[in-house]
């Protein structure tokens, strides 16, 4: 039975209190002038002696008072770990969780998630209206959301003030600033890909023959204006109905111009970084440590319903050191290795939570390199694949084996088992054979990357003992190597020249928006820049095309059925093979209190921490 309940938040006071005495000396009777004289002498020094005493006593009181001061009480944390730098905090650039969660929680969107329903809820834009022809979106913004900068040395959070001396507020000309730099082809962003298509005139930009000399008329054509500080207008290539969804999306989140401008690449730097969300960044040592402080500077009606303070995150080299913090009460969630699971579940299930992030993992192919130019060789190792046994033995259940793309609660896509060609080794050996390889005889040594952890290796050693079980291709023949993500991104980019590239690499994706255009539009489409697997354009694309513009949801759902067939059916291209839905268990502190995101990065800003609970159970 897994925790649904969570404690509130206690404080600890602590007083101390000090008293001090004093005392008198009686007044002695006089009876004679001389022994008059004689006592009042004697009575006169030990009045002076009295009072040096207790003069003594007092500066040693305020000693101790000097000495132990009552110490602020620790801001409510959020202890955690990460197994990767943030490989960026730029909200136009970021494609990975790592640095979309601290996006999240850095900067404000256009609009947001609600967590519970997972409907769109006001963010900068208080409200909207669409137009009847339904290509023109008007958000009217609010006008009180600060530009801040913190500096880590000081600790002090203080309002970007403009060149005449003014307090600078969001305003819709830096949502514009920001969209149009979303199209500029030369960020590198993955996103802009995803966002270019829907904004009249961004793909024109993204596309420019010239990135370097872009024409001025093609960026002011992009779709996006400010007729005044609160009023933001974005036009559409089509009336694709499902770009509300879209709006919470960071990558169309304002950013500060001016520090672009003055720092560069390096905008993103504690200390240099200027934004606007929730929280604030105070230290980010790469590959070591990040910290984020609350920004005090934010409208209390916007500062979320959670009460963490403060978040510190420490980059580990794997999951197992970061359980093992989990077990010493440091941190407040870890994943689980998968060595561990069954004592865990045995041992702590009350302290455990499963959490289905509809994230889709596959294998993916250079579709320009040999042997897997060839879709036969790609099918041939997708089909040799076992996902449900991977699934249910090395994952131990945490997971739904996929063989299709697009996962179940996405708008358009197909019933989980009644698409794509899945597990199937005689169709996998034909294939291969068709190819050219029976029984893998004359194929070439090929390289997998996968991404940095044991699980990743159990994964790709899984692969392994499949193709040459069901292939007869021996585990020699797969040169395999593991990097960190940001590395594997790198390495995989469509920029990379083939004989740099590997022939295959572990990947998933995550939701941004709940449609199935986000999954075959924009991860496969093969008008994305962000092309890894450097497919040729063909009638599954223009399909793709139609689809994102069909106003009937009926047809697009058919649509979309197709393209997926198309992909991954007996006779698909079969880019990269699915494997797995993700769903996963979770060691969870119980003084945590969250809901997790499934679009977008996590909300911190909405978390609460019972501190009592926690603090007494840290070491």
């Amino acid at each position: 039975m897994f925790r649904n309940k969570w404690l509130l938040l206690a404080a600890i006071l602590v007083l101390v209190a000090v008293a001090l005495t004093a005392c008198a000396q009686p007044t002695p009777e006089i009876k004679e002038v001389v022994k008059e004289v004689k006592v009042t002498v004697e009575v006169t020094k030990e009045v002076v002696k009295e009072v040096e005493v207790t003069k003594e006593v007092v500066k040693e009181v305020e000693k101790i008072v000097e000495v132990t001061p009552t110490p602020p009480p620790e801001p409510v944390t959020l202890y955690g770990y990460s197994t990767t730098d943030i490989p960026t905090l730029d909200p136009q650039v970021g494609e990975d969780v790592v640095s979309i969660n601290n996006i999240e929680n850095l900067f404000v969107n256009l609009t947001n998630y609600d967590l519970e329903t997972a409907d769109i809820v006001p963010e900068a834009a208080t409200s909207w209206e669409v137009s009847d022809d339904g290509l023109t979106y008007t958000f009217h913004l609010r006008t009180d959301i600060p530009w801040v900068h913190h500096n880590p040395v000081t600790g002090e959070t203080t309002q970007v003030m403009d060149d005449e001396g003014n307090p600078r507020f969001v305003t819709a000309n830096d949502f514009v600033y920001a969209i149009k730099r979303a199209c500029d082809p030369n960020i590198g962003s993955y996103y802009s890909s995803v966002i270019a298509p829907q904004i009249k005139g961004c793909q024109d930009v993204l596309n420019a023959e010239d990135p370097e000399n872009i024409p001025q008329e093609l960026i002011d054509a992009v779709g996006v204006s400010a007729p005044d500080d609160a009023t933001l207008v974005i036009e559409l290539e089509f009336p694709a109905s499902y770009f509300m969804s879209m709006t919470p999306m960071w990558t169309l989140a304002a950013v500060p111009q001016w520090a672009i401008d003055e720092y560069g690449d390096n905008w993103i730097e504690a200390g240099n970084i200027v934004t606007n969300g929730r929280y604030v960044l105070n230290e980010w040592v790469h590959g070591v440590r990040r910290i984020l402080l609350r920004n005090p500077l934010m409208p209390a009606d916007m500062q979320g319903s959670g009460n963490i303070e403060r978040i510190i995150t420490n980059v580990v080299p794997d999951v197992s050191t970061g359980y093992a913090l989990w077990l010493n009460n440091e941190v407040e969630t870890s994943g689980i290795p998968e060595a561990e699971l069954e004592n865990h579940l045995a041992n702590y299930a009350d302290e455990t939570v499963q959490i289905a992030d509809l994230a889709v993992f596959y294998i993916a192919f250079r579709e320009t390199k040999p042997p897997f130019d060839d879709p036969r060789v790609r099918r041939a190792f997708g089909a040799a694949f076992d996902r449900e046994k991977y699934v249910n033995e090395v994952r131990q259940g945490q997971g739904l084996p996929m063989k299709h793309f697009a996962p179940p609660g996405i708008f358009g896509a197909p019933p989980i088992d009644e698409v794509g060609v899945g597990y199937d080794p005689e169709y996998a050996r034909q294939q291969l054979a068709d190819a050219g390889y029976p029984n893998c005889e004359g194929f070439p040594q090929v390289t997998l990357l996968g991404y940095s952890g044991q699980s990743t290796l159990n994964w790709i050693e899984f692969a392994q003992a499949n193709w040459e079980e069901n292939l007869g291709c021996s585990s020699d023949l797969i040169q395999v190597e593991q990097q960190p993500f940001r590395e594997l991104l790198a390495a995989t980019s469509a920029d990379t020249p083939d004989e740099e590239a590997p022939h295959m690499w572990t990947l998933g994706w995550g939701p941004d928006y709940a449609d199935e255009n986000n999954w075959v539009g924009d991860v496969l489409w093969c008008g994305n820049p962000g092309n890894r697997m450097k497919r040729e354009c063909n009638e599954i694309d223009d399909l793709i095309v139609q689809a994102r513009e069909e106003t009937d949801p009926q047809k697009r759902i058919e649509m979309y059925r197709q393209i997926e067939d198309m992909f991954f059916g007996p006779d698909g291209e079969m880019p990269f093979f699915p494997i797995f839905l993700r769903i996963a268990y979770v060691a969870e502190h119980s003084w945590l209190d969250r809901v997790p995101a499934l679009f977008g990065g996590q909300q911190f800003y909405n978390w609460s921490i019972d501190q009592a609970a926690q603090l007494a159970a840290r070491p």
